[in-house]
């Protein structure tokens, strides 16, 4: 049982449209929950924010400690040897997340997928296997999972959603290259994404970026 996520709201109104926005590695919902008002997105755009808390598990990278995960991780090298069987459980999991959201009366169509790092991860996996449209995935400092697994698994549905990748070309944690390797890989596979490439950036989220998923945010759910 996952602890209830927080929701923020945006613009007036009952909401139109929703953003289910993964945490990373162990942070927990409140992380990315002061980005709404940073993103100064207009208020004739009623979104409702959503962001979930991973559960706690041990990760083997950490010695075994329980943190918020939505998989555990084996390796420095995370491309590498990775939990299909914690991923595939986080792919489940969101899923069902996005169809609570469609009984709520919010269409597919105007549901965005947003996650950093691990959280980035999951998106991707879940948001290119869905069987309904959504508005768009927005994957942060992040890699494709389970990349070889895609073809035989992609939803048709979701062949040409937007994809927003952008990470930082200092990252120590998610180093560019995997990304690299990530954003080719979708490519190869006919997605068509907006890369943002940000210099001296870490493993985090600068101002520029901030400005930059606001514009893409109102361009998919405008």
């Amino acid at each position: 049982m996952m602890d209830a996520p927080i929701v923020v709201n945006n613009g007036q109104g009952e909401a139109d449209s929703c953003v289910i926005w993964l945490h990373g590695l162990g942070a927990d919902g409140h992380d990315f929950e002061g980005i709404v008002p940073a993103l100064q997105l207009p208020p004739e755009l009623a979104i409702k924010f959503v962001f979930p808390h991973a559960p706690m598990i041990p990760v083997t990278i950490n010695n075994g400690y329980v943190m918020r995960a939505w998989y555990d991780i084996f390796a420095m090298d995370i491309g590498s040897k990775q939990d299909e069987a914690g991923v595939q459980k986080s792919q489940r999991w969101l899923a069902g997340l996005v169809e609570q959201q469609i009984e709520s009366g919010i269409a597919s169509k105007r549901i965005v997928l947003a996650g950093f790092s691990q959280g980035g991860a999951i998106i991707l996996q879940t948001g290119l296997r869905f069987d309904k449209p959504l508005a768009g995935l927005m994957a942060l400092s992040t890699y494709l999972p389970l990349a070889d697994s895609l073809q035989a698994e992609k939803s048709t549905a979701n062949q040409s959603v937007p994809i927003f990748m952008a990470h930082g070309d200092s990252d120590p944690v998610v180093k560019p290259e995997l990304a690299y390797r990530s954003r080719a890989k979708l490519e190869q596979q006919g997605y068509a994404l907006e890369w943002h490439e940000y210099r001296g950036l870490q493993h985090g989220v600068s101002e520029q970026e901030i400005g930059d998923i606001s514009q893409w945010l109102q361009n998919v759910l405008r």
